[in-house]
C-alpha cells in the first residue's frame, strides 16, 4: 500500500518542478477565483482534516479550497475520533484512507503523521507537525514569486525561534536555491540535525543585523508556539532584542519584503509599523495558502 501513493510531508518531498507546477497552477487558480469562474475538478472528493491543535488559516483555507473545487472538507478533532483515545494511528489510517480521498494532518508528532502516510492509500498532508510546516511554505514561495519573481539567490533573513516554520524554511533554501541567514537567540536555534543536513544553505548568524544585512526577505514568527504557553515569559527575555522593527528592516534591501506566518503579536517579535507597513505582504501570503493548497490537491489527487 502507498507505493504509487504521492505525500506532501515535508516540502523537499517534491522536486523544483513539481513545486513550480503548483504555484504557476495556484497563481492560475487564484485568477479564476477573483473573476468567478467556477472550478468543479474536486467534485465528490472529500479531503478528511485531522487536527490536535486548535487551528484559523490551516483550517479554513483547506475548508473552503475543497468547496470551491468542488469536494467536500471533513473537520475531525482528537477529541471527534478514536485516533486521541489510543486507536492505533495505523489502523486508524487504513479506515480514513479506505473512505476518503485525501487526508490533511495537523498534528503535533512528525512520526505520527509519517506512521499515517505509510498505512494510507490516499494522499497526505502535513499541514504542520512540530517539525515542519510545508504548506506555510508553499504559500510563502507563491507569494515571493508573485510579487517579486524568482526566489533563486536570493538571501532571507530568519528572526527568532529556530523553529518549525525556520526548519522549513531550510528546506526550501535548498530546493529553491536561496540564502537563509538565521539569527536565533542562544539555545532556540534550529535543531543540530537540520543544521547538518542544509548547511550548504543557509548561515547561523551571530546577530539580527547580521542576518538582515542586504536581505531580500526577512520572515518571523511568535516568540512561543501553541504549547509553549508555560514558557512565554522565559521566552520574552530570551527573544526581547530580536523584534523584527523598522530599524532592522532598513539595514535590509530597500525593497525587501516582510513575511510572518501568523497569528502575530505586534510589539513583540514584530513592530505594527512593519507588519502594517508597505514592506509587509502577510495578508496576501495568508490569502495564499487557499490558492496553493487547493493547486496542491489537485496535483496530489490529479
Amino acid at each position: 500500500m502507498g507505493i504509487m501513493t504521492k505525500h506532501f510531508i515535508n516540502l523537499d518531498d517534491l522536486s523544483i518542478d513539481d513545486l513550480n507546477q503548483i504555484f504557476d497552477k495556484a497563481i492560475e487558480l487564484k485568477k479564476q477565483h477573483k473573476s468567478g469562474k467556477l472550478n468543479k475538478d474536486l467534485e465528490n472528493k472529500t479531503l478528511a482534516m485531522i487536527f490536535d491543535k486548535s487551528s484559523t488559516r490551516t483550517r479554513v483555507s483547506f475548508e473552503a479550497g475543497m468547496t470551491q473545487l468542488g469536494g467536500h472538507a471533513l473537520f475531525l478533532s482528537d477529541k471527534d475520533i478514536q485516533i486521541g483515545r489510543g486507536e492505533p494511528i495505523s489502523d486508524s489510517a487504513t479506515v480514513i484512507s479506505s473512505m476518503v480521498d485525501a487526508v490533511m494532518m495537523r498534528i503535533s508528532s512528525h512520526e505520527d503523521i509519517n506512521v499515517f502516510a505509510n498505512n494510507s492509500s490516499v494522499p497526505v498532508i502535513n499541514a504542520l507537525s512540530d517539525e515542519s510546516h510545508p504548506c506555510q511554505l508553499l504559500a510563502d514561495m507563491m507569494t515571493y514569486q508573485e510579487i517579486n519573481g524568482s526566489i533563486q539567490g536570493a538571501t532571507v533573513a530568519w528572526i527568532g525561534d529556530g523553529n518549525n516554520m525556520c526548519q522549513t524554511y531550510m528546506q526550501a533554501a535548498k530546493v529553491f536555491g536561496f540564502t537563509l541567514n538565521i539569527a536565533s537567540p542562544e539555545g532556540y536555534h534550529p535543531s543540530t540535525e537540520f543544521i547538518n543536513k542544509y548547511s550548504n544553505n543557509i548561515n547561523i548568524c551571530d546577530s539580527k543585523e547580521q542576518a538582515c544585512d542586504g536581505a531580500d526577505l526577512v520572515v518571523t514568527d511568535v516568540w512561543a508556539s501553541m504549547g509553549q504557553e508555560d514558557e512565554q515569559n522565559k521566552r520574552k527575555l530570551a527573544f526581547k532584542n530580536f523584534q523584527v522593527d523598522n530599524k532592522l528592516m532598513s539595514i535590509a534591501k530597500e525593497d525587501a519584503s516582510f513575511m510572518h506566518c501568523l497569528p502575530a503579536h505586534r510589539g513583540e517579535e514584530v513592530s505594527a509599523r512593519v507588519i502594517d507597513g508597505d514592506q509587509s505582504l502577510v495578508w496576501i501570503e495568508a490569502e495564499n495558502r487557499l490558492h496553493a493548497q487547493k493547486a496542491l490537491l489537485l496535483f496530489l489527487l490529479g
